[in-house]
């Protein structure tokens, strides 16, 4: 069965997420820090009345950290019960992704990235990287952080 994924950049490097878990899609607004917190959330915002985490995913991958300006975007996604904000360079666009152009990521041993990625997909000679949001967060009530 085809699925639906939104695409979003990285740096030079195409992501992409299950188009269901995605709540909304905003402007760039500075997080507040939270002391005791991992490096890779950047603080929480307040979306309507709700208190979100912000995570920099350049940082969760493992490739460097963030440095938002008023050209990023904050991908609001529902992460098991809790919505969850991801910090992103641009979104791209819409893909169908058909069963057969979802690939297993090869072997490359137990790197940071390959953790929390669940595939890759093929759309037009683009190499998409499916992200595994799920596996994002730490099992750790954020309450438990400030």
């Amino acid at each position: 069965m085809s699925r639906q994924l939104i695409t979003f950049q990285l740096g030079e490097q195409i992501l992409g997420v299950d188009i269901m878990a995605i709540r909304e899609i905003r402007a760039w607004s500075p997080a507040t820090p939270l002391p005791n917190v991992p490096a890779h959330v950047r603080g929480v915002v307040n979306l309507r009345g709700v208190v979100l985490p912000v995570l920099d995913l350049r940082c969760r991958l493992g490739w460097g950290t963030t440095d938002p300006t008023a050209r990023h975007v904050i991908i609001v996604v529902r992460i098991g019960q809790q919505l969850q904000g991801v910090i992103v360079d641009a979104v791209n666009d819409i893909v169908t992704v058909a069963p057969e152009a979802m690939q297993p990521l090869p072997d490359m041993g137990d790197t940071e990235a390959s953790r929390f990625l669940e595939g890759l997909a093929t759309i037009d000679d683009r190499m998409i990287l499916v992200l595994a949001l799920d596996r994002l967060v730490e099992p750790v009530a954020m309450a438990d952080a400030a």
